[in-house]
């Protein structure tokens, strides 16, 4: 999901420079040092991927309602590859996002597999349940990702099934053209958006996080979602909703706080 980056890298763009150096290197080094090294992160992508095939195996033993095929479909960045040296080089750079730098680490096409995500779409694979990587990366990263998906041994890695941004970033459009198709049965992703567009749009003035307790059996049956400490609309949204405010990113973080009072 690194293209939710975009608003944090805008709102960034238009503060200070030692607003940057602070987002850097107070914002994000806890997040990518706990991404990079705890066992924990680890252990909860195991987790998902493991509680993914689990479902999917109960999945495919039910009656299918319908003559589709079955489909999984996986966002890419923080879902199944491993960006975090990226954020380590913001870190270390004292940069905030922008698309020159990303691109060149996706050039490498050097992201590691998310831990669990292998094992579980190789499973996915052998059962025959078709795969597809629906990323808001650009088109021109389409070659670098298919190498980097392919030098890592991702199934269905090709062209038909990796699907990139478009015109927008909003994934709905592209959901459904899946859908015309395919029965999808899983969904994974870092981001609520992986997942529905009624999270972030047209929610009728609710947070994600009420959109989620409105239907929360979908989460763990439906829709997989993997940690990441590191960026996400969660962000973004506390910057767009502060935009016309005169204030440090980091105030903006510290007063969406909620504390108790002695």
């Amino acid at each position: 999901m690194k293209k939710i980056l975009f608003w944090g890298g805008l709102v960034l763009s238009l503060l200070s420079c030692s607003t940057r150096k602070y987002q850097n290197t107070q914002d994000l080094i806890n997040a990518t040092v706990w991404m990079q090294n705890s066992g924990e992160y680890k252990a909860l992508t195991l987790q998902a991927y493991q509680l993914a095939q689990l479902r999917l195996t109960e999945i495919l033993k039910s009656k299918d309602i319908t003559d589709k095929p079955r489909a999984i479909v996986l966002d890419i960045d923080e879902t199944i590859l491993d960006n975090s040296p990226y954020q380590a080089y913001q870190i270390k750079n004292h940069k905030s996002f922008n698309q020159k730098d990303w691109n060149s680490w996706t050039s490498l096409a050097k992201a590691e597999p998310i831990a669990g995500a292998l094992d579980f779409l190789h499973f996915a694979k052998d059962k025959g349940v078709e795969i597809f990587y629906l990323s808001n990366r650009y088109e021109s990263e389409r070659a670098a990702t298919l190498t980097n998906l392919q030098k890592k041994n991702f199934p269905f890695a090709d062209n038909e099934h990796l699907i990139l941004k478009t015109h927008q970033s909003n994934k709905e459009e592209r959901r459904q053209k899946i859908t015309e198709r395919y029965n999808i049965v899983l969904f994974f992703g870092d981001n609520l958006s992986d997942f529905s567009d009624l999270y972030y749009y047209n929610n009728n003035g609710k947070t994600a996080a009420e959109k989620v307790l409105e239907n929360p059996k979908v989460f763990g049956r439906r829709f997989i979602i993997l940690p990441n400490a590191m960026y996400g609309d969660w962000e973004s949204t506390l910057y767009k909703k502060n935009m016309h405010k005169k204030l440090r990113t980091d105030q903006i973080k510290i007063n969406s706080l909620r504390d108790f009072k002695k």
